[in-house]
């Protein structure tokens, strides 16, 4: 039996992770032969938010379902998108009221996945309980699907790899996302989740994680407020690809992506 074959790919930065994921995504999922792609969009727009125009952009390119974080709510016109369409995730943790879903169960072949956005609480936002939000998401997914991909947008290594630990068994695999450093931990866990502590970055190699060196170091040297700019240059994709038993919702694979788009 075929396993069903998930592509996670790190926070798209700016134009430059834009531009590396319009041109390596499609043949990446042919050469993976990949079911569902998801990615992390919230520092898609000059490296702050979403719009509507970029998040259509996406989902017209091959992305499957968006994921965010801390940054969604920067581009003010994205509340009334995502009202309208739960491709585009905001983290399921944030109080009841705030628009949009956490969630979702999408189409992957002739399967279901369902996809989970939570985010962390420490040195980010303090929003409601991660954990206690993934166990009525996971609970109410499982009712559909046992296929369950959990991106964990969080500072933190520890509370990551903490909702790995909380979460393996019960999900397909959680993928975290925000420090925009892809981590070289991948591994499957003992219960059958896979587990990666950060997808990495989408975006430009010479940064720091994004944004333009200069104004970088600028702002440690001087600790003075400077506007942050996408670095320019060169562009890299990072992710990963998990394959999934269809019948148990088990990893049985998990391997990091590093692609350059070509100079």
């Amino acid at each position: 039996m075929k396993s069903v074959t998930v592509i996670c790919i790190g926070d798209v930065f700016g134009e430059p992770g834009r531009r590396a994921l319009f041109a390596i995504l499609p043949r990446l999922r042919a050469e993976l032969d990949a079911d569902l792609v998801i990615v992390n969009v919230e520092n898609a727009a000059a490296g702050f938010g979403v719009t509507p125009t970029l998040a259509r952009g996406f989902l017209d390119g091959g992305v499957d379902v968006m994921t965010s974080g801390n940054h969604i709510w920067d581009r003010k016109e994205i509340i009334e998108y995502i009202v309208k369409e739960n491709l585009l995730l905001r983290p399921a943790n944030y109080p009841t009221g705030a628009p949009g879903v956490g969630s979702v169960v999408v189409k992957a072949g002739t399967y279901q996945v369902g996809v989970l956005n939570v985010q962390g609480r420490v040195f980010l936002p303090s929003i409601d309980c991660p954990f206690v939000r993934a166990d009525e998401e996971v609970a109410r997914m499982r009712a559909a699907t046992p296929l369950i991909v959990v991106d964990m947008h969080a500072e933190a290594t520890s509370e990551k790899q903490a909702m790995g630990w909380y979460l393996d068994g019960r999900v397909s695999a959680v993928v975290g996302t925000h420090s925009h450093v892809q981590t070289a931990d991948e591994r499957i866990l003992p219960g059958g989740t896979a587990y990666v502590t950060d997808l990495g970055l989408t975006g430009p190699i010479d940064s720091v994680i994004g944004v333009e060196k200069e104004l970088a170091i600028q702002r440690f040297l001087t600790g003075m407020p400077n506007r942050f700019e996408p670095a320019k240059g060169r562009a890299r994709l990072q992710g990963v690809v998990i394959r999934i038993d269809p019948e148990t919702g088990r990893a049985s694979g998990i391997q990091r992506l590093q692609r350059d788009l070509p100079a």
